[in-house]
């Protein structure tokens, strides 16, 4: 079989003057066309105008696009449309790669779905076993998981089987196979139907994507809506200039200065979000984390406060820079330099989405200006100088290091606390699935908490 570059049906298609520029041209059904307007799309985005005609005629597509282009109705239209023909359970499945994505992606497909009563159900780790179990029995439409997880069910969860599948989705495709995911996605190929259709959707096409499109797509139309890296023309970017030792306090000198605005920070570490979180809540900021070492719950409420609006900050690992569809995002601050040019591109399309314009706020210390060139290299863009004050800075030194030795303190204490608690929280058998809950470990540098002979390799 050809590979991806020589195939003809896996060239970039690119929409011709005449092509269609309405959701009901593209070929959709009623019912759906009054669910879009419903919920205000107006006209299809690029990658949906280039998808949308090859998948509704059946083809397997490979969908080239960034976060935020609208792709997730991309691959939910065309299934909901073939469930309106032929409906019956467990039609479709969908990997993602974190669960905050499936989670968004299940709203997604249940808006959209609304007219026809669609139902999904959600499979990550993180969640109580016996009732995905009883959600698998009652044969819903759409399952949207985790692979860990997922194949956790297919191998022990009685009665449950993806034989009859019609339609397999693989979401953030390129990260899946990053995140040594690799293998639960193989097995879980084998169990599936070959008579199916596939979509794969990734941010870059990466030789572990193209890979997978050999073994698992027939046939497959490939569509590109976006360069290999860029970043949008409404991001404004900026660098800050300052000693490592300092950081905290310029951290906060930043803070407070936009503090009128909502922020995504991110950290390369778990502990690093959690420090900073604290630090915030002590100097009176309205701020909430969100990392691997939490909770489920804990993840879902900390998003639910700052898409509400009650939290003006959010301080993520990179498990929040990616898929995740959070609106009015003013301002993105890179407290850490991302290792990797695509982070940076990722983390700072949290904000200027949909057209907004936002800015992106980097603190490079002595250690980080090789990092920073390079991203800038890759980007084909140089960062602006952010001014700051300082006179401010030194003021504020003082409080930000007693802050920050309290928060010390707290976390300190609370490990102390909470140690050998937190064995059995995933699912009670061992945290089989610990490759879907700590999402962030990889991008993070974080190491893995191997259990003895629980894992699965």
């Amino acid at each position: 079989m050809p590979g991806p570059e020589e195939a003809s049906t896996s060239k970039s298609v690119s929409p011709s003057p005449e092509s269609p520029t309405t959701f009901k041209s593209l070929g959709l059904i009623d019912p759906l066309l009054e669910v879009l307007d419903r919920v205000g799309y107006k006209k299809p985005t690029d990658i949906q105008l280039q998808s949308l005609p090859h998948a509704l005629e059946g083809r397997d597509i490979i969908g080239i696009a960034s976060t935020g282009s609208g792709k997730t109705a991309a691959f939910a239209l065309p299934i909901l449309q073939k469930l309106w023909e032929e409906p019956k359970g467990l039609f479709a499945c969908v990997l993602a790669p974190t669960r905050e994505l499936a989670y968004q992606i299940s709203e997604q497909f249940e808006a959209l779905g609304s007219s026809m009563g669609v139902r999904c159900a959600v499979i990550i780790g993180g969640m109580d076993m016996p009732t995905q179990q009883i959600a698998l029995a009652k044969r819903p439409h759409i399952v949207i998981g985790t692979p860990g997880r997922l194949l956790d069910h297919l191998e022990t969860t009685k009665g449950f089987s993806l034989r009859t599948l019609k339609f397999l989705v693989l979401d953030e495709a390129d990260r899946l196979l990053n995140m040594e995911f690799s293998e639960a996605i193989d097995k879980i190929l084998k169990l599936l139907p070959r008579e199916r259709s596939t979509y794969l959707f990734s941010a870059t096409m990466t030789t572990k994507v193209a890979k997978l499109q050999r073994a698992s797509l027939t046939n497959p139309i490939k569509v590109e809506v976006s360069s290999k890296y860029s970043t949008v023309d409404t991001l404004l970017q900026y660098y800050v200039l300052m000693p490592f030792i300092d950081k905290h306090a310029y951290f906060i000198y930043l803070v407070h200065a936009l503090a009128q605005n909502s922020i995504i920070v991110f950290t390369r570490t778990k502990a690093e979000a959690q420090m900073l979180s604290i630090i915030l809540r002590i100097l009176g900021f309205a701020a909430v984390p969100i990392h691997g070492d939490m909770s489920q719950s804990q993840r879902l409420g900390a998003l639910s406060k700052f898409k509400s609006g009650s939290r003006k900050i959010l301080v993520a690992t990179d498990v929040a820079s990616r898929g995740l569809d959070i609106p009015s995002v003013d301002i993105v601050i890179n407290y850490d330099v991302p290792q990797h040019s695509k982070d940076y591109i990722h983390r700072v399309g949290r904000t200027a989405r949909a057209g907004r314009s936002g800015k992106s706020i980097t603190l490079v210390s002595q250690y980080d200006v090789e990092l920073l060139q390079r991203i800038e290299e890759v980007v084909g863009k140089k960062m602006d100088l952010f001014e700051t004050e300082a006179e401010d800075i030194a003021a504020l030194k003082e409080r930000v290091e007693e802050a920050s030795r309290a928060a010390k303190s707290e976390m300190k204490d609370a490990d102390a606390n909470g140690k050998g608690k937190k064995r059995r929280r995933d699912d009670g058998r061992g945290g089989k699935d610990d490759r879907d809950r700590d999402d962030d470990v990889v991008e993070a540098g974080m190491p893995s908490m191997k259990k003895k002979s629980k894992h699965r390799r």
